[in-house]
C-alpha cells in the first residue's frame, strides 16, 4: 500500500524547481567562502523530476581533497553537505548564534569510503501559520537568509511562504471595485497579521496598515520565493480562504456570507470576521484571481496552497453535508484555478476545538475533497495530541506528522525526545498515508536541538540514539576550528552538561504538561492559580530542577578548564538560556515559600520579616536575571522593538505604531489584555522593568494584608495599571538600556554568582 501511495505521489505532485545545484553553490559562497572550491555537487538526473519521493545522498572525498556529494534532490545534496560538516567538520549553522560554518578547517577533512543515507519520508515541512508574527514579522532579507540556509541544510523541502500575502488580497480586492478606504481597515498590524489571515480578528487597535508595508512585504516575498527555489524548496503559498472586508457585504448583497464567531473575547470590532461561503460563486472567483495573481507575480512555482478556514472558530452549521459542502467548495475553486493544486491544512482545528469536531464531522468534513491527493494535512502537534490515529490517518489523507512543542515563542529548556524519535517512526510503520515530517512551532526559541533531532530523525529508518545525538551536538556545537582534521578536545563536563539536560528537561513524559513550560514570574502575580498549570501553556516542571542546577554547574566549570569559551558565541547563548533557568526555577520556589508562609499563619514579626526577605529574593531575582539577559542581542527587548522600528525606515510616527504591535503581542496580546501573557519573553528590559514592576507592586500590596484581608481586585489594580502604562514607558526602556550592557562573564561574575551565593545555592 505504501508503494502504491508514493508511486502515486512521484507521478502527480512534480515540481517546477531548478535543477540546476548553483544555488547550492551560493551557498557555499556565503557560508564558508574560503572553501568555495572544495565542493562538487553531482545531482542524479534519475531523480529530477520530482521531489515526492524518499531521495539519496552519498558523500566521498576525491583524490585532491575535494568533498564531493551525490543526490536524488537538491535538498539531499544539501542534507548531505550539513551532515559532512557537521558530523566530519564540526561546524554548523545555528538559530541566534548565525553561520558558524566558516570556521571550517583548512583543508578540509578527508572521508575514508562513503558515508550514504535516505530520507524516510519525500517531504520535510517547516513554519507554523503563526510563526510569521511571532517570529518573523520584522525580518529582514539577511534575516530570512540566514533561516533559508537553515532549512534547506536540515532538509526543509516544503516550507509554508505567505510573507506579503496582504499585497496579493489588496490588489484581488481592489479589481472587484473596493476601495483602499474599504480593504486596508480590514487588515491587522504586523504583528498580529497571522490570525487576520485565519478569520480570528481584523482590523488594528493601534493604527492603519499602511500601503508601504503592504509593498515591501511584498518585495521581501519575491526574494525568499526566488531563494526557496534556488535551494530545492517547494514553497506552499496561500490560498483564498473566504475571510474578507466586511464591505464585501455592501458590495455583494446577494452574497451568501457570515460573520464568524467571537475569538477569545476580543471586541466585536475586532473580531467575527466576515466569512463568505465557498458554495458560493463569488467564492470561486476570487479563489481564481487569488491563484492566478500570484502566478502572475510569481510565475507557477507551485502546487500547494494554505486554507485554514476554521481556526479556533466553529463553522456556521454541524451538519454533516453542510460540512461536507463546504470543503468541497473549497477544492473545487482550487482545482478551477489550479488543476494541479494540493490544499494543505493544518489539522490544529480537530484538537483545538474538539468538542465540536466529532468523528463524524471530521470525516464529512474532509470527504469534501474527494481526491485523496488532493490534500495535504498537517498534522500538528503529533508529539503531544495526535489527531491522525482519532481521525484513521485522516481518511486516507496524506499527512504530516509535526512537532510544534511550543507556543507564543515562550522560552524555558523543554523537550520530548523519546516522542520526536519513536513515535514518527512508529506512525511510518502503521499508517500508508504519512508522507513527511516537520516542525510547527509557534515561535523559535532556544531549544535548537529538539528542532534538528526530528529533522534529522527524517533520514534515519530507525529512532535515533539521543545519547550519541546529544554527545555529537556537543562536539560540532562548541568546537574551535582549527587546522586540526580530527574532532576537537573539549572539556568533559560540556557533554556532561548536555547529557544532564538530555536526561531531565528534555526528556518530559508527562502529556499534561506539553509544551514548553512557562515561568510564574511572566503571569500576571496572584496568589492562586499560578503553580501547577497544566496543558500547552505549562507551569510545572516534570524534571528534578537540582539536576538542571548541576548541569549548569558543570556548563560553567567548562569555561574555567578552556578559557576561551567566554569568547564562543553558543557557549555564551547556551551559558545564557542555561542560567535563565536556573533563576526562572528559583523564582518558582521562593514563590511557593513565600505563599505558603504568608498563607500558614497569623501574622507575627518573624513572619512579616520572612515574606519581606522572600520579597526582597523575588525581586533581586529579576532584576539579577535582566542584567545578564541585556548581555547578548538575542534575549534583548529592544532588539525585538528595533527590528520593528527599522522596517519604517525614516517615518517615526510609523515606527512607533510597529513597534507598539511588537510590545503588545509579547504582553496584553489585545487592546485590554484579551490573552494577556500569551506570548511573554524571557528577555532583558522586560524581566525587570516589566515583570519586576508587576512583581513589586503585587508584593508591596501583599505585605500590607493578610488572607482574610486580601482584595483580589484592588491586587489587580495595582498590576494592570503597571501593564497600562508599559505600553509605552516600554517603548522607551527598552532602548534606553540597550548599548548598556556587559559582557557574559562580566554579569556572571559580578551579578550572577554573588546573587546566586546570597540565596545560599552555592
Amino acid at each position: 500500500m505504501r508503494t502504491s501511495i508514493l508511486g502515486l505521489w512521484a507521478c502527480t505532485w512534480t515540481t517546477a524547481l531548478t535543477t540546476s545545484t548553483s544555488g547550492l553553490y551560493s551557498l557555499i559562497e556565503r557560508r564558508l567562502p574560503s572553501h568555495s572550491g572544495q565542493f562538487e555537487f553531482h545531482l542524479e538526473e534519475a531523480h529530477n523530476t520530482s521531489v515526492a519521493q524518499n531521495s539519496k545522498y552519498a558523500i566521498s572525498t576525491a583524490s585532491n581533497g575535494s568533498v564531493i556529494i551525490c543526490g536524488g534532490s537538491l535538498s539531499a545534496l544539501s542534507v548531505g553537505l550539513r551532515h559532512y560538516l557537521s558530523d566530519v567538520a564540526h561546524v554548523d549553522i545555528y538559530w541566534f548564534i548565525g553561520n558558524e560554518l566558516d570556521k571550517a578547517a583548512s583543508p578540509l577533512p578527508g572521508i575514508n569510503g562513503t558515508i550514504t543515507r535516505q530520507s524516510t519520508v519525500p517531504w520535510r515541512y517547516f513554519f507554523n501559520t503563526v510563526t510569521f508574527s511571532y517570529t518573523t514579522p520584522f525580518w529582514s532579507w539577511k534575516d530570512w537568509e540566514l533561516e533559508l540556509d537553515w532549512l534547506a541544510l536540515h532538509g526543509v523541502n516544503l516550507p509554508l511562504a505567505w510573507v506579503g500575502y496582504e499585497k496579493i488580497l489588496l490588489d484581488v480586492f481592489q479589481e472587484i471595485g473596493l476601495t483602499d478606504d474599504e480593504i486596508l481597515p480590514f487588515f491587522s498590524g504586523p504583528a498580529f497579521q497571522a490570525w487576520n489571515r485565519l478569520g480570528n480578528i481584523q482590523g488594528s487597535w493601534s493604527g492603519e496598515l499602511p500601503r508601504s508595508w503592504i509593498d515591501s512585504q511584498f518585495e521581501l516575498q519575491k526574494q525568499i520565493l526566488e531563494r526557496m527555489l534556488e535551494l530545492g524548496m517547494t514553497p506552499i503559498l496561500p490560498a483564498f480562504t473566504g475571510f474578507g472586508p466586511r464591505a464585501l457585504t455592501d458590495l455583494y448583497p446577494n452574497a451568501t456570507i457570515v460573520n464568524g464567531s467571537r475569538w477569545e473575547d476580543f471586541p466585536p470590532e475586532y473580531t467575527k470576521t466576515t466569512f463568505l461561503e465557498p458554495s458560493d460563486p463569488l467564492f470561486a472567483d476570487l479563489q481564481n484571481r487569488v491563484i492566478s495573481k500570484q502566478v502572475e507575480y510569481y510565475g507557477n512555482i507551485t502546487q500547494f496552497y494554505t486554507l485554514d478556514q476554521y481556526n479556533e472558530n466553529d463553522p456556521y452549521s454541524g451538519d454533516l453535508s453542510y460540512l461536507r459542502n463546504i470543503t468541497r467548495g473549497t477544492w473545487q475553486s482550487l482545482k478551477a484555478a489550479n488543476t494541479a493544486a494540493v490544499w494543505v491544512m493544518q489539522g490544529w482545528l480537530f484538537y483545538s476545538n474538539e468538542n465540536f469536531w466529532t468523528k463524524e464531522r471530521i470525516e464529512a468534513y474532509l470527504s469534501g475533497v474527494e481526491e485523496d491527493s488532493d490534500m495535504l494535512i498537517l498534522d500538528l502537534f503529533s508529539e503531544s495530541q495526535p489527531q491522525w490515529q482519532r481521525t484513521n490517518s485522516y481518511y486516507g489523507k496524506p499527512w504530516i506528522w509535526n512537532e510544534l512543542h511550543n507556543y507564543g515563542g515562550n522560552m524555558g529548556l523543554y523537550g520530548q525526545i523519546d516522542n520526536v524519535t519513536i513515535d514518527p517512526i512508529e506512525a511510518l510503520a502503521s499508517s500508508s498515508s504519512l508522507v513527511g515530517f516537520g516542525l510547527t512551532p509557534e515561535g523559535q526559541e532556544g531549544n535548537e536541538i529538539i528542532y534538528s533531532l526530528l529533522l534529522d530523525q527524517a533520514w534515519q529508518s530507525s529512532p535515533i540514539d539521543t545519547k550519541q545525538y546529544f554527545h555529537d551536538w556537543v562536539t560540532t556545537r562548541y568546537s574551535h576550528s582549527s587546522n586540526c582534521t580530527s574532532a576537537p578536545s573539549l572539556p568533559s563536563s560540556l557533554y556532561t552538561t548536555w547529557e544532564l539536560l538530555r536526561t531531565s528537561a528534555y526528556n518530559n513524559t508527562n502529556l499534561k504538561s506539553n509544551a514548553v513550560p512557562k515561568n510564574i514570574f511572566e503571569l500576571a502575580p496572584n496568589i492562586t492559580g499560578l503553580v501547577n498549570r497544566t496543558g500547552h501553556h505549562p507551569t510545572t516542571l516534570n524534571y528534578n530542577t537540582s539536576v538542571v542546577f548541576e548541569a549548569w554547574k558543570f556548563l560553567l566549570s567548562a569555561a574555567e578548564e578552556k578559557e576561551e569559551l567566554w569568547e564562543h558565541a553558543a557557549y555564551q547563548h547556551d551559558l545564557v538560556d542555561i542560567t535563565r533557568q536556573v533563576f526562572a526555577n528559583e523564582f518558582l520556589s521562593a514563590y511557593n515559600t513565600l505563599i505558603s508562609t504568608w498563607n500558614s499563619s497569623t501574622p507575627s514579626a518573624n513572619t512579616t520579616s520572612t515574606i519581606s526577605s522572600l520579597s526582597t529574593t523575588l525581586l533581586a531575582n529579576l532584576q539579577t536575571l535582566d542584567i545578564l539577559l541585556l548581555a547578548l542581542p538575542q534575549f534583548r527587548l529592544s532588539t525585538w522593538l528595533e527590528s520593528a522600528r527599522a522596517r519604517a525606515g525614516n517615518n517615526t510616527q510609523l515606527a512607533d505604531f510597529y513597534a507598539y504591535t511588537a510590545l503588545n503581542q509579547i504582553t496584553l496580546w489585545g487592546p485590554d489584555g484579551e490573552i494577556n501573557d500569551y506570548a511573554s519573553k524571557q528577555w532583558g528590559g522586560l524581566v525587570g522593568p516589566y515583570y519586576g514592576k508587576r512583581w513589586e507592586v503585587f508584593l508591596d500590596y501583599l505585605g500590607t494584608v493578610t488572607p482574610k484581608t486580601y482584595n483580589a481586585t484592588v491586587a489587580r489594580d495595582d498590576v494592570k495599571a503597571v501593564e497600562t502604562a508599559f505600553q509605552l514607558t516600554g517603548l522607551r526602556s527598552a532602548l534606553e538600556t540597550n548599548g548598556q550592557e556587559k559582557s557574559v562573564r562580566e554579569v556572571v561574575e559580578e551579578y550572577v554568582l554573588p546573587f546566586l551565593r546570597s540565596i545560599g545555592l552555592l
